[in-house]
């Protein structure tokens, strides 16, 4: 059966099995401002495959009447429980419904405070942050990967397309760019399929960092600009810590990254981007609308911020829109400190409750070789 979504509207599809094996829904929405897509976690219970599932879209567009064209993507493809996905695997972003490619993989370190941990191999809070429960941290994959750039405009109210940024190569200490459609996806974010198109991704990097080769599979392999690029931007773009708390159903996922360190005004400033993740597990309706944050520097200053929403929004999130996701930054005159905080939530009745940020360590890399490269070759 066809695995279908659309531009406006919903579509819910079944995929049956014979009678040994269980059902599996696979549900993509797209509204007007944004392109969702929401996987109920139901598997099959004997091999947890998909099996080859056709995986179809409706495609608006502004050449037919109808306004809606049915266009095939590929092959749904097994969901890997154990081992990694491979550079060049095609796939749909569980959460957020647009269709990407694996560059390479990251293996973090995930502090997860909503499980319990044993007393030893655990991360003490930093003194000031709320709670004092010790984190075990456990190594998952995450994944870095290309957005098609025909998807971002549907995951701009959701998910910014431009979240990874860089230093500027020159003087200006505040000075940053951004590398438009590369994203870093969890391993169960990953919804893998196959195509038989040579290029199935639009993004201006495809063609640079991936070539067609069709004798492995998945049939895309790493040409060499992807790999020098991925190692002298490393230190840039590695992916260590991620840290996971859940509060009242909305759950908080925290990726700091380490940017580098600039001269400003005979001092040391070091940099740090930090990519934020709300999702609401629940049912009930919730709006975030404001911010809280202590951030703390080794030099010695606790700084607290308040503010209105999150990169001048206040999302909704609903139980057809759970999650949004941004990017921010932070500069301190030390090498490592911390942040933890709250966001404002508020209920459709107009009460609040306040959802904790964990709290996580700001840190430096061993060294600061040479400026970030971006994408120039």
């Amino acid at each position: 059966m066809a695995a279908s979504a659309f531009r406006r509207g919903l579509l819910s599809t079944v995929t049956s099995y014979n009678r040994k094996h269980s059902h599996r829904i696979l549900s993509i929405a797209d509204t007007s401002h944004s392109f969702q897509a929401h996987r109920q976690r139901l598997q099959c219970r004997a091999c947890g495959l998909t099996g080859g599932v056709q995986l179809m879209r409706f495609m608006s567009s502004r050449n037919r009447p109808e306004g809606k064209i049915l266009e095939t993507v590929g092959m749904f493809e097994a969901v890997k429980q154990h081992g990694k996905y491979e550079t060049g695997q095609l796939f749909l972003h569980s959460v957020f419904g647009y269709r990407g490619i694996v560059l390479f993989p990251w293996h973090a370190r995930l502090y997860d405070r909503d499980i319990t941990p044993p007393m030893s191999d655990s991360k003490p809070d930093p003194s000031g942050a709320h709670g004092s429960k010790e984190v075990k941290g456990k190594t998952h994959t995450y994944y870095q990967v290309l957005i098609d750039t025909r998807d971002c405009p549907h995951i701009s109210q959701r998910s910014q397309t431009e979240a990874v940024t860089f230093l500027a190569n020159h003087d200006d200490s505040r000075a940053l760019y951004a590398i438009p459609g590369l994203d870093y996806v969890s391993h169960e974010d990953i919804l893998p399929y196959n195509s038989t198109e040579q290029v199935p991704i639009q993004h201006e990097l495809f063609e640079r960092f991936l070539t067609h080769n069709p004798a492995k599979s998945p049939p895309f392999a790493a040409r060499d600009t992807l790999k020098a690029w991925q190692e002298k931007n490393h230190p840039w773009l590695e992916l260590s810590d991620v840290h996971r708390e859940t509060t009242e159903n909305i759950r908080v996922t925290v990726i700091p990254f380490y940017m580098g360190m600039r001269e400003a005004q005979n001092s040391h400033v070091y940099w740090w981007r930090y990519c934020i993740r709300l999702e609401n597990m629940g049912s009930e309706v919730v709006q975030l609308r404001e911010r809280h944050w202590r951030i703390f520097s080794l030099s010695g200053t606790l700084e607290t911020v308040r503010g209105r929403g999150v990169v001048g929004r206040e999302p909704v999130l609903s139980k057809e829109q759970p999650a949004f996701q941004y990017s921010s930054h932070v500069s301190l005159q030390a090498p490592s400190g911390h942040m933890w905080g709250t966001f404002r939530i508020e209920k459709t009745d107009g009460s609040h409750f306040d959802v904790r940020i964990p709290p996580f360590s700001l840190e430096s890399n061993k060294d600061d070789k040479a400026p970030p490269a971006g994408y120039t070759f």
